[in-house]
């Protein structure tokens, strides 16, 4: 059987992974969901709880993945310097999709959860909901500035679930 990644439980892969190496490699999986309290539209950075959990998984080089399990609110890397960048995306995505109860909006049929809802799903559909980070030295190779944040689209506080998933 031929596989693009080795599989630990295949042993051809398993053979040809330990002559590439010179070990016998095994494959390390850590996941972990985040529990992220949101108090309305907005940036939430949780980098920090990223940046543990990569170190807590002992792993040295792979990928975490970082995945949001819901529709309205999304998944962004921007910079964590300077607050203003965060209120000026706020804005731009506020003006770019602005609330149901606007005329531009009055298209919109899904309103059963009130009027920032189908624009929190368009702003979610427009940005993205899974990121891949490389990992190394054991750590997550952002930028000197970057951070990992969720985007809330709701007006009202939410409890957000971000699952962690932890390859290498």
């Amino acid at each position: 059987m031929t596989h693009a990644v080795p599989d630990q439980t295949c042993e051809p892969c398993r053979g040809w992974a330990d002559s590439l190496r010179g070990v016998p490699y095994q494959w390390s999986r850590m996941i972990n969901t985040l529990t992220l309290s949101t108090s309305g539209q907005g940036l939430y950075e949780f980098t920090e709880q990223a940046g543990q959990f990569v170190s807590d998984s002992g792993v040295s080089e792979g990928l975490l993945t970082v995945f949001v399990r819901h529709t309205s609110c999304s998944l962004i890397i921007q910079e964590n310097a300077d607050p203003d960048v965060q209120q000026d995306l706020k804005g731009f995505f506020s003006r770019l999709v602005p609330p149901a109860g606007e005329p531009s909006m009055r298209w919109i049929s899904h309103d059963a959860e009130g009027p920032d809802d189908m624009p929190a799903h368009i702003k979610a559909a427009l940005t993205q909901t899974s990121i891949g980070i490389p990992v190394s030295a054991g750590k997550m190779v952002l930028g000197t500035w970057q951070g990992l944040y969720l985007f809330e689209h709701r007006d009202r506080p939410h409890s957000r679930q971000v699952v962690l998933h932890m390859t290498g």
